[in-house]
């Protein structure tokens, strides 16, 4: 396993012992395979870090936490790795956990390794449940800040939130599709990707609301838990347009949208209007390709990078700021898409 780092580094961001990860090193065995991966993992991530493992300054190891498709945890690497080397003259370096679906008992197992191995702050997307809620209230008591990105935990020591106005951003989406809709029929399918997760409760709460006050004759049909994953949401979306044949119309708050747009094509179905969240992959090429409507996007650079000075505040490494204020919503339509993305 050939690689420049130290042992040290390597443990370090793993989160193992020095003798763990030289008994991986020189395949001594009796090491479980995931911790082999943990290892391997490590050293990838410090080989796309390799700027900031050589900086010398005052650092500080970020955990950053995460249920999410891959296409959206892709986004938050790249944008992180991107940002980290100008937030000189301290050295940030990140370690990430990532499960696209995952038993809430994992992820408050991952929380809980982060306490007795020690960090100094944590970068969190998860569900709303008490579960989370405790094991966020158990980082902080271990003196590890904790940062929500976008969507919150309210209820909980969380530190901040960092992130878009989720309810302004529904009644965006309500607002752009009445207008585009017009005069002509039809019904909006609603795609959350779990309903724990506070961000797409308060999207669709935006949403609803708005579509109700502005746009009472339309129906709204709503399918939930397909986690963003394209089989699942195939087959929700597929079923929901069998039951219902005057279905026109997509506010996507969870993703999956590939899926979503080949299940209406397989069923000869019309998606008149589209809007998404998020210029992940998928999305910005279903733009390019004019199959969505309009995405509905914030700064993940501009977000992760606020997301690390609150920590680095927290640990007195920068002077106070005032209030975290909520991210820019952008509308992005095919004709005004970025011209550099993410990778």
């Amino acid at each position: 396993m050939g690689h420049p780092f130290p042992i040290r580094e390597i443990a370090r961001q793993a989160g193992l012992s020095e003798a763990t990860v030289d008994r991986v090193l020189n395949g001594r065995g009796g090491v479980r395979e995931s911790t082999q991966r943990e290892v391997r993992q490590a050293i990838a991530d410090l080989d796309r870090q390799r700027t900031q493992v050589r900086l010398v300054g005052r650092t500080f190891m970020i955990d950053i936490v995460m249920q999410t498709p891959e296409r959206f945890s892709t986004a938050v690497r790249n944008a992180l790795e991107a940002e980290l080397p100008d937030l000189h003259p301290a050295v940030v370096r990140s370690r990430f956990h990532f499960r696209e679906t995952a038993p809430v008992k994992e992820l408050v197992g991952t929380l809980d390794r982060i306490v007795r191995r020690g960090s100094q702050g944590v970068i969190l997307k998860a569900p709303d449940v008490p579960e989370i809620t405790a094991a966020v209230g158990r980082l902080v008591a271990a003196g590890i800040p904790v940062v929500t990105l976008v969507t919150d935990l309210p209820a909980s020591a969380r530190l901040a939130y960092v992130g878009i106005d989720n309810r302004a951003a529904g009644a965006t989406a309500a607002y752009l599709m009445g207008q585009w809709l017009g005069d002509r029929p039809g019904n909006v399918l609603t795609s959350l990707s779990s309903g724990f997760f506070r961000n797409e409760e308060e999207r669709e709460m935006g949403f609803r609301s708005t579509m109700r006050a502005r746009y009472p004759e339309r129906a709204l049909v709503e399918i939930t838990e397909g986690h963003g994953l394209d089989a699942t949401q195939y087959e929700l979306v597929r079923a929901a347009l069998k039951r219902d044949p005057d279905i026109r119309a997509v506010y996507s708050i969870g993703g999956g949208n590939i899926a979503t747009l080949r299940a209406f094509a397989d069923l000869g179905r019309e998606c008149a209007v589209f809007v998404a969240h998020d210029l992940d992959h998928d999305n910005t090429r279903l733009l390019h390709e004019q199959r969505l409507s309009a995405v509905l996007h914030h700064d993940l650079r501009q977000d992760v990078r606020e997301a690390c000075r609150i920590v680095m505040r927290a640990h007195d490494a920068l002077p106070p700021a005032g209030p975290t204020l909520p991210s820019a919503i952008q509308v992005v339509t095919p004709y005004n898409l970025p011209t550099a993305q993410p990778r």
